[in-house]
């Protein structure tokens, strides 16, 4: 069976479209990038200055001038395109990007997300989320459902915001959810999955409406 990541980075990447350019966070999210279903073209975009970026390059592929936001070294396609930071920030809040995948520390039912800092401990930093939060016409987290069983998804977040009223949809390893009017709307439940399992690992109301469809998993 598929790990945990790959489950969520597989159903995430069915949300993409052709066309599309999408910012993948650092993490969970780049691994949205190995299951771009068959047929549709999407650009990568990072912040620090790419269009048309490739996966991790390993081996004999990696050009050290060459690295994703994260500082990760990266192929790219035919034809990318390498820009100063400044114009690549241009893209993010013109909001020219049509999708960013992001993970984070807590999402609450009004779609408020706190994912850069918890106060007193060491953490990497915010990066470019305030800013793909903000500009991405679509925002979706990426994460595990809990952290070592402790609820991630509350009614309001208690950790710094990095944004307010921004996501639209979160995907985890039991399910898919959207925000909505009402709250976290549960819309896919994992195989074997129930509806009272992710109640029980929410701190907030999980809303159903209409039909339950079962999350599509990656294959073997």
């Amino acid at each position: 069976m598929a790990d945990v990541k790959q489950i969520i980075a597989h159903r995430v990447a069915q949300e993409l479209q052709d066309g599309y350019v999408v910012n993948l966070g650092i993490g969970l999210p780049t691994l949205v990038a190995n299951y771009v279903p068959e047929g549709i073209d999407i650009s990568l975009q990072s912040e620090n200055g790419i269009i048309g970026m490739a996966g991790v390059a390993k081996g004999a592929d990696i050009d050290k001038d060459i690295v994703n936001s994260g500082g990760v070294n990266v192929n790219v396609y035919p034809g990318a395109t390498f820009f100063d930071s400044a114009v690549s920030f241009g893209i993010i809040r013109g909001g020219h990007v049509d999708m960013t995948v992001l993970g984070a520390l807590q999402v609450d039912q009004e779609g408020n997300i706190a994912s850069h800092i918890i106060p007193g401990k060491m953490a990497p930093g915010m990066g470019g989320a305030m800013d793909l939060i903000t500009g991405a016409k679509k925002v979706i987290v990426a994460m595990q459902h809990t952290q070592k069983g402790a609820p991630k998804l509350f009614e309001k977040i208690s950790l710094p915001a990095t944004g307010l009223k921004a996501v639209n949809m979160i995907v985890t390893e039991m399910g898919v959810i959207e925000i909505t009017d009402k709250g976290f709307e549960l819309r896919e439940l994992a195989p074997g999955v129930t509806v009272e399992d992710i109640q029980a690992a929410t701190a907030a109301p999980v809303h159903v409406t209409g039909e339950i469809k079962e999350m599509c998993m990656p294959e073997e």
